[in-house]
């Protein structure tokens, strides 16, 4: 019975694109409470007070009323295509894995992650500019820190960041299955969900650990964890030596290993978010 159960499971989880709660979602929002818990309470106020001005976005199918909801609202605008189509590169770099480190040659006219995260972090701050385009400055912002810190949307290897790079999750295996989709949902909800919760009030040693930085370190730093971590934990090896055409396989163990990786970028993610808000709203 028990084996049946198993059985059955592996089954449905072999034919759901991504879990439920993938990392545009779950991620995403768990950064975001972070960021919300470890900020000033002026900066919590100011970020309640924009927030309050959400509608004039004018995206009534992608609310963001709250930060968790701010979090999302980037990837929610994409399927009204158009409107927002000037905005799809600005969620990752590709910056390739198998060459020196260059962010700048991936983002062209600024049109990338972590130049949006600087930009929009100007925005925010000023304090001239219509209410508007300040929510929307938050909302981008709280985004973009987030993807900065999967690391695959850090790096690429000619794939799109992995998602051409078939990958066997355990023992969950199918076509649709890429090293993209695997770091952005399977690992990354097995990461977040594991105890203890990630949720709480920081110290301030754990702040200034984990918290500090600015975007080219941060670009770099998660370009080398997806090169020696993401790439090369799949592909067996150096990432730039194996066959870039040969399904790549997680085992139990990678995955275990790789559980604290995923979980001190999340921490990373919201601190770092935090002194971004606390910088551009807590006066």
């Amino acid at each position: 019975m028990r084996l049946r159960i198993v059985a059955t499971l592996a089954f449905l989880i072999a034919f759901l694109p991504t879990p439920a709660l993938a990392w545009w979602e779950y991620g995403h929002e768990t950064i975001a409470t972070i960021a919300a818990d470890n900020v000033k309470p002026q900066t919590r106020r100011a970020i309640a007070a924009l927030l309050r001005h959400s509608g004039e976005l004018d995206t009534p199918s992608c609310p963001a009323r709250t930060i968790e909801q701010a979090s999302v609202w980037a990837d929610c605008i994409k399927a009204l295509k158009d409107r927002f189509s000037y905005a799809y590169s600005w969620h990752y770099q590709n910056v390739g894995i198998c060459k020196p480190f260059d962010v700048k040659a991936a983002c062209p006219d600024g049109n990338c992650v972590s130049a949006q995260i600087d930009r929009n972090a100007r925005l925010l701050k000023d304090r001239t500019l219509p209410v508007r385009e300040r929510v929307m400055a938050l909302a981008f912002l709280v985004h973009f820190v987030g993807d900065i810190h999967q690391p695959l949307h850090a790096a690429d290897d000619g794939d799109l960041g992995g998602n051409r790079q078939k990958a066997d999750y355990g023992i969950v295996a199918n076509d649709r299955l890429n090293l993209h989709t695997i770091w952005d949902g399977y690992l990354s909800e097995r990461a977040i969900s594991a105890p203890p919760s990630l949720i709480r009030v920081y110290s301030a040693e754990e702040r200034a650990a984990m918290g500090g930085g600015a975007t080219d370190d941060w670009s770099r730093e998660n370009w080398e964890i997806s090169r020696d971590m993401a790439y090369a934990t799949a592909r067996g090896g150096d990432p730039c030596a194996a066959p870039k055409d040969a399904r790549g396989k997680l085992s139990e163990a990678q995955i275990a290993a790789l559980v604290p990786v995923v979980r001190l970028q999340v921490q990373r993610g919201g601190l770092r978010l935090a002194r971004m808000l606390d910088e551009a709203l807590g006066g």
